[in-house]
């Protein structure tokens, strides 16, 4: 595993718990947030694996 697939799994877990405050507080700014940042921590976590997918391959 490496840093892109940690922080973007962190991002994620972020994102939600902003989300769901923001849905709880009828916040709809912070939801909005909150989605942003799940999705941003999505792509971040992608790219990892991605990362990781190209350096198994290039290793066989």
């Amino acid at each position: 595993m490496n840093k892109d697939q940690v922080k973007g799994r962190v991002e994620q877990a972020k994102g939600k718990v902003k989300k769901v405050s923001g849905k709880v507080m009828d916040d709809e700014d912070m939801e909005l947030e909150g989605k942003v940042d799940e999705s941003r921590g999505k792509v971040q976590s992608g790219y990892g694996d991605l990362k990781e997918d190209v350096k198994k391959a290039t290793d066989n």
